[in-house]
């Protein structure tokens, strides 16, 4: 990765401070701006919170963040007020350890759920990462290594904006590879910028943008305890205009739509990455449903799997999707092959439609109705025997 590409006023560090067993693993992550920052988040709607996310919460949407201390192998999540009690003492180690105070840090934690955080670790580890903390390209990838949990690549976006104000950066890292359930997608997400963008204007955008790409994933469809989305703009680079700031939105929200796909491409097991588009009912909100649905079939997904063109299961998951049509009023297609028009099947070469699930990674499907201009796009991936097996043994 070029440091051109990088925001501006950031460093970041990621070592391994004990939390995971095994010593090549890091655990904790470090993201520092250089000067006091926007902040502004959009976390689990999962009822039963991480201690992490209920702190964040308390403080965001705020305009004088300087950092977040992020540790994996243990979410602090279930773990009572001493979660909460070790959640804020993560930031004031980290605070400590850059100058500032406990309150303009923010924390985030993933892992196993319901177990203490052995916080002798993160005493002596925070203090040992502000001291590698780089604004280089190097030391981002060390942090977007020491937030994975049982992902097998880290996730990076980064983007350049020229702007008539100046040039705009965004970096964002990501982890995630199952409990991804679109609800604000079971994941960890971090997004820094140099633009400076008030914390009034950072939320809204902020919300736009998990509902844009992190909301438009699933795995398994189960929404976790900690899932979080912090965006930090420190204003290093240029004061955006009401112009530039659409412009700076659209690719804020590409650059988490980067990061989702890659979330749902690495997903516990998975051999394929499914991209469902749905065209043609009455509003958005209609195609979002019907593609979250079917995105959601553990029988869509088993077929995937197994290569097999069962259409029906599709077409199925649509019908019980809780949006009103005929079915004469869809027609389905397997990457260029149209499975079913106007309410009824076509003949069509099976063995073809089973070789294109086989031979391709990348998997389309569209399913076009006729009530409306309402469309959404949807991303997940087949149910492997990999994952059952991941998933069994998580914690024995």
């Amino acid at each position: 990765m070029n440091n051109w590409h990088l925001a501006q006023g950031y460093q970041y560090a990621g070592i391994h401070c004990g939390l995971r067993p095994d010593p090549e693993r890091r655990d904790l992550a470090l993201i520092v701006s250089d000067r006091p920052a926007a902040a502004a988040g959009v976390f689990t709607q999962n009822r039963v919170c991480a201690a992490p996310v209920r702190v964040c919460r308390e403080r965001v949407p705020s305009s004088d963040v300087r950092g977040i201390v992020i540790c994996s192998g243990n979410a602090n999540a279930c773990t009572g007020e001493q979660g909460l009690i070790d959640a804020r003492r993560m930031t004031a180690l980290a605070a400590e350890s850059v100058g500032c105070r406990p309150e303009q840090f923010l924390v985030a934690s993933t892992g196993v759920i319901g177990r203490p955080l052995p916080m002798a670790c993160l005493e002596t580890g925070v203090p040992r990462a502000a001291r590698e903390l780089s604004p280089s390209a190097a030391a981002l990838d060390r942090a977007a290594h020491a937030i994975l949990t049982t992902d097998t690549v880290i996730k990076v976006s980064t983007r350049a904006l020229n702007l008539r104000s100046g040039e705009a950066r965004i970096t964002g890292i990501a982890k995630g590879a199952a409990m991804i359930g679109p609800n604000m997608a079971t994941l960890l997400a971090f997004v820094m910028t140099d633009a400076a963008i008030r914390p009034d204007l950072l939320a809204p955008l902020a919300a736009r943008a998990a509902e844009e790409s992190f909301n438009r994933i699933s795995v398994e469809g189960h929404t976790s305890t900690n899932d979080t989305l912090l965006l930090l703009a420190n204003g290093q680079g240029p004061q955006l205009t009401n112009e530039e700031l659409a412009h700076f939105e659209a690719e804020a929200i590409g650059a988490c739509a980067d990061l989702a796909r890659a979330i749902v491409a690495d997903a516990e097991g998975a051999n394929h990455l499914v991209a469902i588009e749905v065209e043609g009912l009455r509003d958005d909100a209609e195609a979002r449903r019907v593609a979250k649905t079917i995105a959601e079939s553990a029988l869509v997904k088993a077929a995937i799997y197994g290569a097999d063109p069962n259409w029906g299961r599709i077409i199925s998951a649509a019908g019980y999707a809780g949006v009103d049509f005929e079915e004469e009023q869809l027609s389905l297609w397997l990457g260029d092959l149209l499975l079913y028009r106007a309410g009824a099947p076509l003949p069509f070469d099976a063995a073809a439609a089973s070789t294109y699930l086989k031979k391709n990674r990348e998997i389309h499907m569209r399913l076009r109705f006729t009530l409306g201009a309402g469309q959404a796009t949807f991303w997940t991936c087949d149910l492997t025997p990999e994952y059952v097996r991941l998933n069994a043994d998580y914690t024995t």
